[in-house]
């Protein structure tokens, strides 16, 4: 499972480098290089899947293929920006430069566990989100307890 934050820098080739309790997640095995899925996410961050849990998603996807067209567009949105990357053997990820500007990914940026997924954020995005969404965290205990949702945290 992929928890926790971390902050680091994008060298020169716009490279990050992933963290060991990240690494040892998203391997699938002993290979060199570990090929991992990234793709656009949501809030401007990017999301970066084990090619495992891509998949499920895809699963989950394709089974609504015909589901409206707001569920046609997030699947042309989500899978024209996704691509297969690999993780290095030094546990550097080289971000697409097309991701890089959609998450406006500059110098620092942020790694954050979300269970099945990675996201990677712009430093000063991730802490505007944090400080934006901080004061609602007790307020998204239904969330938790599986209760339905009836917009942003304070309504309804």
């Amino acid at each position: 499972m992929l928890l926790g934050e971390s902050t680091h820098s994008l060298d020169a080739k716009s490279r990050v480098v992933v963290p060991r309790r990240f690494l040892d997640e998203l391997r699938s095995g002993k290979e060199e290089k570990t090929p991992v899925m990234l793709t656009r996410g949501f809030e401007r961050c990017l999301f970066l899947f084990p090619e495992a849990s891509f998949a499920s998603a895809l699963e989950r996807m394709k089974l609504q293929a015909f589901g409206g067209e707001e569920l046609r567009r997030m699947q042309r949105l989500f899978f024209s920006n996704a691509q297969r990357c690999s993780i290095d053997k030094a546990g550097r990820l080289l971000i697409p430069d097309k991701l890089r500007r959609v998450a406006g990914l500059e110098d620092e940026v942020v790694l954050v566990g979300c269970a099945d997924r990675a996201e990677i954020w712009s430093k000063k995005a991730w802490e505007a989100f944090n400080e934006e969404h901080d004061a609602d965290f007790d307020k998204l205990d239904g969330v938790l307890l599986g209760e339905p949702t009836s917009g942003p945290p304070g309504e309804g």
